[in-house]
Parts: structure tokens; C-alpha cells; sequence
């Protein structure tokens, strides 16, 4: 791999304990002669003013943080070395912070490689106008916001009807969102190379129950039929209020999410099934 010159350092932007390690972090690289910009605070807008030129992001902090990381370095395709401060961190590389000095011998010496996961882009339609559109690496999701009324999505794939869906949400997935709210909605697990596209019904009424998983290159559309208030969200932040009519395009987009890994390229299934395992938990005396 290529040798890294450049890398920007990105702590948590609302964990305060990351800062220090953040600090650490650059000062490690920067006695191996790397060229660095530390980032205490910041969002997806400022990542993507920094990062031209970058050989590399070190991203601190959970799932949260490496996805807002990923969206806004994919347009620049700067690789993601996530290192975790979260609860699960099925995107992070680096398990423990404690664990950084371990993984900076092989990471200078180009001993990683590049992991690419499809994203998803999701385009609102109103009237046949544009009102807005977006980027996701785990998924988009069409849900209620009154908590006792179901939402109720005619969904067409490729141009032709489908089903309607009454249910509480609808979660259009990538691999890597499979193992997010998709999989706590039942859905299958997709490993994160692959491109297809996942259709998630969320407590579904009288209608479709079981998961679709589409072909690589499909569209899926779904128009609101719902006459309560309806949310798109996306990555699990709010994008737009949706309204009655609206009809939001999703399918695969142009821009691809990128990571670093250190690990062998078949870690995704032990590190999933040590996170999805039970444990035995011995009482201490």
C-alpha cells in the first residue's frame, strides 16, 4: 500500500475523554515524520474542508462517528482507520485504544488494506420536484412519527410495483446496514462486500413480513400513502418530514465508503460472531 504523509486525526466531537487520545494519536504519527491535522471538534461539513490531500483519516469513537467519517471522506476516497470509544464498534479497526501502538508498525509499513462498502443514495421526490437528496452507508428508513399510527409505503423495485407495506418503518439496508437496525428488525445478514440492496419491513400489519434482498444495480421506490406525519431518515439521522404523495429513489450511489483494515479479510464473520454470541458471564467471589 502506499506509504501515508498525510493523515487527519478526528476525535469524538461529543465525547470530551477522546480528546486526550486524539492528542496521543498525533503525536505518535508525527514522530514518524507524518504530516498531521488534528480535529477535536468538527462535523461531516469541516471533515470535508480538510481533507484534500489526505493520505488517511484516524477516526475516534464508535459506529456513529465512522459513519459520519466514511460519508464525508468518500468523495475524496480517503481511507477510514477507525479506532473505538464506542459500545459495539462493528466499523471500527482498532478494538481497544489501548491497542494503538500495537497497530502503528504495520499501519506505517503499508502492511493494511482497503476495504470499499457501497452506499446508498436516496433522492425525495415531491410532485415530480427534487426537494432533497443524500448519502448512506447503513441505510435509509421511511418510519412513523406518531408512536401509535403505522405508515403505509407502496413500494415499486426497478419500475415495477411490488407491495404496500403497513407497518411501523421501512428499512432500505446496504450489506454493511444488515447488521444495524435491519438485522434488530430480522432481517439477514449480508456480508460487507457485497452490493445488493436490502428491503427491511419494520412490524409489519397484514402485509409483506419477510425481508427482500435485491440484486446488485436495483431501484427500489416507495411513495408515502400515509396521511400521519412520516420521516426519512437516513444513517439514523432526520432528513426531511415527509408528506402524503412523496416518493423517495433509492439505489446504490456513486460514491463508496472506505476503511482500513489491518486484520485478515475474512475477520468480518468472527468479529460479528463475538459480538452476536452469548457469553457466560462467571460471578465473581
Amino acid at each position: 500500500m502506499t506509504a501515508l504523509r498525510r493523515v487527519g486525526v478526528f476525535a469524538h466531537p461529543l465525547r470530551p475523554q477522546s480528546a486526550p487520545l486524539a492528542e496521543r494519536i498525533a503525536a505518535s504519527l508525527r514522530a514518524h515524520q507524518i504530516d498531521i491535522t488534528l480535529h477535536i471538534e468538527w462535523d461531516e461539513a469541516s471533515v470535508r474542508d480538510h481533507i484534500g490531500g489526505l493520505d488517511a483519516v484516524v477516526a475516534i469513537g464508535g459506529d456513529g462517528a465512522m459513519l459520519r467519517a466514511a460519508r464525508a471522506c468518500a468523495d475524496e476516497a480517503v481511507p477510514v482507520l477507525g479506532v473505538n470509544m464506542g459500545r459495539l464498534g462493528f466499523l471500527t479497526e482498532v478494538s481497544d485504544p489501548d491497542q494503538w501502538e500495537t497497530v502503528l508498525e504495520p499501519l506505517l509499513a503499508g502492511q493494511y488494506w482497503i476495504e470499499r462498502r457501497m452506499m446508498l443514495r436516496a433522492q425525495v421526490r415531491r410532485d415530480d420536484v427534487l426537494i432533497c437528496s443524500t448519502d448512506a452507508l447503513n441505510d435509509v428508513v421511511v418510519s412513523r412519527y406518531a408512536p401509535t399510527r403505522m405508515v403505509q409505503l407502496e413500494t415499486h423495485i426497478d419500475g415495477g410495483w411490488t407491495t404496500t407495506y403497513n407497518a411501523d418503518a421501512l428499512v432500505i439496508a446496504t450489506a454493511t446496514g444488515s447488521t444495524a437496525y435491519a438485522l434488530a428488525s430480522g432481517g439477514p445478514i449480508l456480508p460487507p462486500e457485497l452490493r445488493n440492496i436490502l428491503i427491511v419491513p419494520v412490524a409489519p400489519h397484514l402485509s409483506l413480513d419477510r425481508p427482500i434482498v435485491l440484486q446488485e444495480g436495483a431501484m427500489v421506490a416507495v411513495v408515502n400513502l400515509s396521511e400521519n406525519e412520516t420521516a426519512l431518515s437516513a444513517d439514523g439521522t432526520l432528513v426531511v418530514e415527509m408528506q402524503t404523495g412523496d416518493r423517495v429513489i433509492i439505489q446504490a450511489s456513486d460514491r463508496v465508503a472506505r476503511f482500513i483494515r489491518l486484520r485478515d479479510r475474512n475477520y468480518f464473520y468472527r468479529s460479528l460472531l463475538n459480538r452476536l454470541e452469548p457469553r457466560i458471564i462467571t460471578p465473581k467471589d
